[in-house]
């Protein structure tokens, strides 16, 4: 196998991962007693049990404990725009370039915030980040599963006014068997009338007509994560046709049992029939992970080449909500540095 050694340098972007998914408990410890709210305990170590899991995860419902956990210490502006700064430290660590943040501002409301407040406060503490890190980060807004239709369009609503202003798209998340996304049309009418770009959580814990229903019902122009994709060869040709990006998670994916093992996990073949994705993290905090590892355990366990990491690093450019000057400009930064590597070829020196 070739050296892994460039992964480290290679610029990455993360269009995937959750804010309250990247808590660290030395930061859970800060929040804890800015808010004198209680922990189990008072020692960064002890707390990691809490918010992080292993590989021996049983499901979706335990990955999920995780949140509940940590979301009492998220309520108050202060602490949304520091979790928030954090997640760009963290990115930037990573040679992280570009990161969209998303997270449910419906969830961050106990202490008095409206859900246009929610927004306000992490894209502030992104904007703190971006300026002190360099890296360009963006918010996206989820709609939950289990809120209602007014719930949720409150959550549109309050995204418009954002667009454009450091908030990029909306998304929907949550429990993907118990609410399927036919539930949503009404809503995700609503972005479409106003404009904001769609990405949904589909074919992870069900099937591939949720993501069929996404793309044609709700407007997605990207799914969250998509493993299940392959179930349905109809679908399956819908989003490579399209060239509907996928967002997988790979280590994320194995811990919520979306995919048994490793070896069912279906990237290798996605890749090779020219399904387009890209490689997230989902939640750094939660599943013990970062960019960097996700791409050397698609390389270790599938064969995936830097020149093929760097393809998918490069969708990942592509497949942001950027505005196209940006995604422009992003995409040259990128290709400088990949050339510069040794790992990319300018494109007009290809055959």
């Amino acid at each position: 196998m070739e050296s892994l050694h460039l992964l480290s340098e290679l610029p990455k972007v993360d269009l995937h991962v959750h804010l309250d998914g990247c808590i660290k408990p030395a930061t859970l410890l800060k929040l804890a007693d800015q808010q004198g709210l209680p922990l189990p305990s008072y020692e960064a170590t002890d707390l990691l049990p809490y918010v992080q899991v292993g590989e021996e995860c049983t499901n979706l419902t335990e990955y999920l404990t995780k949140f509940d956990f940590v979301l009492p210490y998220l309520q108050t502006k202060e602490s949304l725009e520091q979790v928030a700064f954090e997640v760009v430290e963290q990115a930037a660590e990573q040679r992280i370039k570009y990161i969209e943040v998303r997270f449910a501002p419906q969830l961050h409301r106990s202490g008095g915030l409206s859900a246009a407040d929610a927004i306000y406060h992490v894209i502030e503490g992104l904007k703190l980040g971006e300026a002190r890190f360099g890296v360009k980060a963006r918010a996206i807004a989820i709609c939950m599963r289990n809120h209602s239709a007014e719930t949720n369009l409150e959550v549109i609503e309050a995204a418009f006014h954002y667009i454009g202003h450091g908030l990029v798209a909306v998304d929907l998340a949550g429990d993907e068997t118990t609410y399927p996304a036919a539930r949503f049309r009404e809503v995700f009418a609503r972005a479409r009338e106003l404009g904001i770009p769609v990405t949904i959580h589909a074919g992870e814990a069900a099937g591939p007509d949720n993501i069929e229903e996404a793309v044609l019902r709700l407007g997605a122009r990207r799914i969250g994560h998509g493993v299940r994709l392959k179930e349905n060869s109809d679908v399956l040709n819908m989003i490579k046709e399209q060239r509907i990006p996928l967002e997988l998670c790979p280590t994320s994916n194995i811990q919520t049992k979306a995919v048994l093992g490793w070896e069912e996990y279906p990237i290798r073949e996605y890749y090779d029939q020219g399904i387009v994705f890209t490689v997230n993290t989902d939640n750094p905090g939660v599943s013990g992970t970062d960019i960097t590892n996700e791409y050397r355990v698609i390389a270790e366990k599938f064969g995936f080449t830097l020149r093929e990491i760097t393809k998918l690093i490069l969708n990942g450019v592509e497949a942001s909500f950027l505005e196209s000057h940006e995604k422009a400009a992003l995409k040259s930064e990128f290709e400088a540095i990949l050339i510069k590597l040794g790992v990319y070829d300018a494109p007009d020196a290809l055959s």
